[in-house]
């Protein structure tokens, strides 16, 4: 079974091994050097697991940890010189589902991994938040349980708002995530396309308005998915 992992480690020699472990078990690695690459890399793909360094040049590991937790259950593995007792324990609170520390085993690296995304997939096919069900084997998305007729960017962009509701996201922001060549687009690109996405919530449950506008600033999910 193949899937995608997100790899956040600044040390280059530690991610090349990462990778060359991974990808001998047929396993897609995408490697973030910050805590700010990695939240560009989930707003552009779903991941099977996050493997997760504590030390890392703009923000630690556990706070992003922390941060995750808020809206996210993806599994989250952390790999760390931090060996400590403490350390481990507050991995765990703060809802990390393994801690490795280094040096480590390739193997047993590559061992663990694969139990967290077999485990995920097995306890959510499908992710759900509110009224949106998001099948992303089948780049589907239900809204109060009718499946909804999606252009290719209207997925990725309600995509990106379910995974994160509560966030706001700017036209530009959304146009650098999502759009292949954000250069040659305009930013209205994304309020037409929000506005379609909204016609066809509209079909669906009349009553609600889950994409919500903030002035000046860009489109938000609401934090109650309805």
């Amino acid at each position: 079974m193949s899937f995608k992992v997100l790899l956040v480690e600044d040390e280059i020699s530690i991610a090349d091994n990462v990778r060359m472990a991974l990808q001998q078990e047929g396993l897609s690695l995408t490697h973030a050097k910050t805590v700010g690459e990695a939240r560009l890399q989930m707003s552009r793909d779903h991941y099977a697991v996050i493997v997760l360094d504590v030390g890392l040049p703009d923000q630690s590991g556990f706070d992003f940890c922390r941060e995750l937790r808020r809206t996210d259950q993806t599994p989250i593995l952390f790999l760390t010189a931090r060996a400590s007792e403490v350390d481990k324990i507050v991995g765990f609170e703060l809802g990390a589902d393994d801690y490795l520390t280094k040096p480590f085993s390739p193997r047993e690296l590559t061992l663990r991994v694969r139990a967290l995304g077999q485990r995920g997939r097995k306890a959510a096919p499908t992710d759900r938040w509110g009224l949106f069900q998001v099948d992303h084997e089948k780049f589907r998305i239900s809204f109060d349980g009718k499946p909804l007729e999606l252009s290719r960017y209207e997925f990725k962009l309600l995509e990106l708002l379910i995974r994160r509701p509560g966030v706001v996201f700017s036209r530009a922001q959304l146009m650098q995530s999502l759009w292949d060549d954000p250069e040659m687009s305009l930013e209205r690109t994304v309020d037409a396309h929000i506005k379609s996405l909204r016609a066809k919530l509209k079909e669906v449950r009349p009553d609600l308005s889950p994409i919500q506008t903030h002035r000046g600033l860009g489109y938000s999910l609401s934090e109650t998915g309805k």
